[in-house]
């Protein structure tokens, strides 16, 4: 018995490939939605605060500094709007797209809704090379020694689990994640090794890195970010008919044209580069890449043209909220930022298991 033939036509019936009929609209919508709440948000965060700045100062602040209008602020308002909230609020913008545009990503290319970024190791090495250089006491790069220990050992852990899931110049999927989560427990192990032989300092700063968070955001950071975000925030989109196809099948993708294996590798280094830059500065947050695809993908379908840069956007919305929750919530303390999104997200994926075990009639 031969094999059906897979052709075009049954790609774009496919409901991977293009949003239902009925959601053909939903897309449009949403992104609209979500730039409009990105505009509202961005403003109202930089007004809240220990010092809170009216939002009509920040607009006027914002319009005098480009050009159109408005008047400067007092040296004070003025110092922390620029100084402390605003490369706060398009570090969290960058770190939550990163991550959520990601998380799209890791999905499409396992084929499964419940992998999220950490699963090939770059969150894990990433925070190894972050504790060795905190545990070290190392600062030869000054401000800088940190984040860069996170994001090299952050690809380099990801480049080490393809190696050693690859045989016969081929990687399957299963392998990837295995292997992932091997490397996940060693990485794992040695950051307890460097808390164990650090001393108090080091461990209330590994500790505190670990957590999450954008308290130390400065614009050197954000200039440190905007390059792996922008190139891999770029490339993502070109990808999503690939992953589409991709969503059908190996085998029928191959049929299709896609080069499976090449669209994995890049896919892969997309993932670790978005990841690695987003951890180097922020810490470990959690959840993030998980759920923001999910909430687009129940409402407008699972369609990545839509889905990869919608993930972008609303990972960075859902981010900049929750930072803002992190540092206004129990002022003057402040809230580890990974500690709220994971509090926030855990509930929801265990809500999320529920409903798809319902759907499916359970997973028996």
């Amino acid at each position: 018995m031969t094999a059906p033939a897979v052709n075009d036509a049954s790609v774009q019936a496919s409901p991977a490939s293009v949003v239902g009929s009925g959601r053909r609209g939903i897309p449009w919508a949403l992104t609209g939605g979500l730039l409009l709440a990105l505009l509202v948000l961005v403003p109202v965060a930089a007004g809240l605060g220990a010092y809170p700045i009216p939002t009509g100062e920040v607009l006027s602040s914002v319009l005098h500094r480009t050009g159109l209008g408005g008047t400067a602020l007092d040296r004070v308002p003025e110092s922390v709007l620029w100084n402390v909230r605003f490369p706060r609020i398009v570090l969290a913008l960058l770190v939550g797209a990163s991550l959520g545009c990601a998380g799209a990503l890791m999905q499409g290319v396992f084929g499964n809704p419940l992998a999220e970024p950490g699963v090939i190791g770059v969150s894990s090495g990433a925070a190894v090379g972050a504790v060795a250089a905190l545990a070290l006491g190392l600062n030869f790069l000054g401000t800088w020694t940190v984040p860069a220990f996170a994001f090299v050992a952050g690809l380099g852990t990801v480049l080490l689990v393809y190696v050693m899931s690859r045989s016969g110049g081929r990687t399957e999927v299963v392998t990837l994640i295995l292997t992932g989560i091997a490397v996940n427990a060693f990485a794992g192990a040695l950051i307890g090794l460097f808390l164990f032989f650090a001393d108090s300092a080091a461990v209330s700063q590994i500790t505190f890195w670990q957590l999450g968070s954008l308290s130390q955001a400065t614009w050197p950071k954000v200039l440190a970010v905007l390059p792996c975000a922008v190139l891999g925030l770029g490339l993502a989109p070109l990808y999503s008919r690939r992953l589409d196809l991709l969503s059908l099948g190996e085998r029928p993708a191959r049929h299709l044209g896609v080069d499976v294996e090449r669209l994995r590798i890049v896919l892969v280094l997309v993932i670790a580069l978005l990841t690695a830059a987003a951890v180097s500065v922020a810490g470990i947050i959690g959840f993030v890449g998980l759920v923001v695809p999910h909430l687009l993908r129940m409402v407008a379908g699972p369609g990545h043209r839509f889905l990869v840069p919608g993930s972008a956007l609303l990972g960075a919305l859902v981010l900049l909220a929750a930072d803002l929750t992190a540092r206004t919530v129990a002022a003057p303390a402040e809230l580890p930022l990974g500690v709220l999104t994971a509090l926030i997200g855990s509930p929801f994926f265990f809500w999320l298991l529920r409903r798809t075990r319902r759907r499916q009639g359970g997973w028996a």
